[in-house]
């Protein structure tokens, strides 16, 4: 029976059989039964990875509709590569990191010079009073992450919030783990230092 043919088109979640491992080697069998048509091989990767391009393409642009275009534009791009994919050269994941990133940088670069609407206050219902300041200080990260550099926003990103290795995120910046292990602690430096008024704002008692 011949495989069920890929088609390129809107990314989305759909029900498959069991997602292989994202090993190398589980990542290589994947993207060979992509090249050879199967969809539902597609569908695994689709269902394994849209939601981490999406989060890290969320942290670098800050927006939730430019971030799901990236995490689509990725996706479509990897189906894409699927007959030059190289056997034991990369993992599927630190693939689709690098591409979503540049996509992230790249509409950053367009976007600059432009004033960016900051997002609406919304009323808090009384039963969510006492979660005002963890929102606040969730907005307040997200606004210090969009202001740093892009380099250590996309190091922070990677490393603290998807999890990534040192070796993972230096391949996505084509830089060396001594070089990450830099841009993370500038950037942990720069966080500290911008979120210091939020933090004494709620807990005034806070030492230095």
């Amino acid at each position: 029976m011949q495989p069920e043919e890929v088609e390129p088109g809107r990314v989305q979640r759909a029900r498959s059989g069991p997602i292989p491992d994202d090993s190398i080697a589980g990542d290589d069998a994947l993207m060979a039964r992509v090249a050879g048509g199967d969809a539902r091989a597609f569908e695994a990767i689709v269902n394994r990875e849209l939601d981490r391009a999406l989060a890290v393409a969320r942290r670098v642009v800050g927006n939730d509709a430019e971030a799901e275009d990236v995490a689509q534009e990725a996706l479509l791009r990897l189906w894409g590569r699927a007959a030059k994919w190289r056997p034991g050269q990369a993992r599927i994941r630190t693939w689709l990191y690098r591409v979503s990133v540049n996509l992230s940088i790249d509409r950053l670069r367009q976007r600059k010079g432009e004033l960016v609407a900051e997002p609406p206050e919304q009323s808090q219902p009384a039963d969510q009073q006492q979660s005002i300041e963890q929102q606040e200080l969730s907005r307040s990260m997200d606004r210090a992450l969009q202001a740093l550099p892009d380099r250590q926003r996309i190091a922070l990103v990677l490393f603290h919030y998807e999890g990534a290795s040192m070796v993972e995120v230096a391949e996505v910046l084509e830089t060396s783990a001594d070089a990450v292990e830099s841009l993370l602690a500038r950037g942990r430096r720069a966080l500290k230092k911008r979120l210091a008024p939020q933090w004494r704002a709620m807990l005034p008692d806070m030492t230095e």
